[in-house]
């Protein structure tokens, strides 16, 4: 019988152990996705290599298995003011910390210890890959007139593939997004300064490894973070804002951006002080605008990006 494509659903649920499958529900634990791929099996393969009196190939005997998944995710609050989204979990996953301040808001900060994890069901159309202990990283990106999404990549535990129904997942967690446009993003200031922009991407950039070392235990490990990012906006004259110069001193510099208009489904972005490097003009519309390369910097550790939905 052929697999459908189509027919895929995709559960994620926070380990209170690490490494234990918590067992999640497509009643609690759907993930609502977009461009799901899945590696079930990331061998390094060992060639055997032996010499034999013949040409051809030895065996590739797997050294390490684990498993990867990525996937997208619209970028949309939980619809009330102080419950945490639906994507909560998979953001704790990417070294994370959830802090719910009761019917007012949900701020996610970058953790240097202990960051959490979670297991993975994918399930295609009846075949299930399952992975535990899986951390990851994400990315995100707003452009003019498209659904603001999340980018995360996962690494996890490899369990064995089995055959398993799929889940029938409940999306009602899930809210409908609103694409990036002057009205549903009203603000973004960088250096303090309201750029008109075309597009802002922001990349974690986490450190992931997945170890499997003799006498130890497998696992997916978060060893770092490197955030940056890339900002396409409107070039201004020297007078209204002077760019060359915050570029060549290094200068850093906060930058915010809000997006959403009714509370509960509300997503901003605070970063106290990015640096801008590499600019270069480009066009869009007949009109000139400054592309630019960005460095999230910590000011204090483990503050460099702050999202609150509210």
């Amino acid at each position: 019988m052929s697999l459908l494509t189509r027919k895929r659903v995709l559960l994620a649920k926070i380990e209170s152990v690490y490494g234990t499958d918590p067992t999640p529900t497509g009643a609690a634990n759907a993930v609502l996705i977009r461009d799901l791929d899945v590696s079930p099996m990331e061998a390094k393969n060992v060639s055997r290599d032996v010499v034999r009196p013949f040409f051809g190939n030895s065996e590739n005997l797997p050294g390490t298995v684990s498993l990867k998944l990525s996937f997208g995710v619209e970028i949309a609050g939980s619809g009330t003011p102080g419950t945490a989204p639906a994507f909560g979990p998979l953001l704790r996953a990417c070294g994370f910390s959830e802090t719910v301040v009761a019917s007012t808001r949900v701020e996610y900060a970058p953790v240097s210890t202990t960051p959490e994890s979670v297991t993975l069901y994918a399930n295609y159309d009846g075949v299930l890959h399952k992975g535990t202990g899986c951390r990851g990283t994400v990315s995100f990106d707003f452009s003019e007139g498209a659904i603001p999404a999340f980018k995360f990549e996962f690494t996890g535990v490899f369990n064995p593939v089995v055959d398993g129904a799929a889940p029938t997942p409940t999306y009602t967690a899930w809210q409908r997004p609103l694409p990036a446009n002057r009205v549903n993003t009203p603000t973004f200031t960088l250096h303090s300064f309201a750029s008109v922009v075309e597009k802002l991407s922001l990349d974690i950039a986490n450190a992931i490894t997945f170890r499997s070392l003799i006498g130890g235990v497998e696992q997916v490990l978060l060893t770092d973070r490197k955030p940056a990012g890339s900002v396409s906006m409107e070039a201004t004259t020297v007078a209204t804002k002077d760019w060359w110069t915050t570029i060549k001193s290094a200068t850093t510099g906060p930058m915010q951006l809000v997006h959403g208009l009714i509370a509960g489904n509300i997503f901003q972005i605070d970063a106290p002080a990015v640096q801008i490097t590499s600019p270069k003009y480009a066009d869009k519309d007949g009109v000139a605008m400054l592309n630019g390369s960005l460095v999230v910097v910590p000011v204090s550790g483990n503050d460099e990006i702050k999202i609150t939905i509210k």
